[in-house]
């Protein structure tokens, strides 16, 4: 629920998820407006290093709107299905780096 303190609304989520991505977090926010309207904050949060070795979050937050919420969730879908359908194949640094030795090639 929204609270009023010194002035300021401070906007406490109603829902909240978090979903780690590798460097990354996201969160999915559900939060009220003062009349009682929801609406969703996605936010990206990455870590970032000084020179120093100390750290800070670097943050991009986005805030969609119910009225929004159709075309949003249609063109979402549809960049997603274009780069299923459409991104070349990457490996990732998980994946066989294309070596075909073998264990008993190496003894050779």
């Amino acid at each position: 629920m929204t609270t009023e303190e010194n002035g300021r609304y401070n906007e406490e989520a109603l829902y909240s998820k978090s979903v780690r991505a590798g460097k990354r977090t996201y969160f999915f926010d559900v939060r009220s407006t003062r009349g009682g309207d929801y609406y969703l904050t996605i936010t990206e949060s990455k870590k970032r290093f000084t020179e120093d070795g100390k750290f800070s979050y670097e943050k991009h937050k986005v805030f969609l709107y119910k009225e929004d919420f159709e075309k949003f969730t249609e063109n979402f879908t549809d960049a997603i299905d274009f780069i299923k359908k459409n991104a070349p194949v990457v490996e990732t640094a998980t994946e066989n780096t294309g070596s075909n030795v073998s264990f008993e090639d190496l003894g050779k």
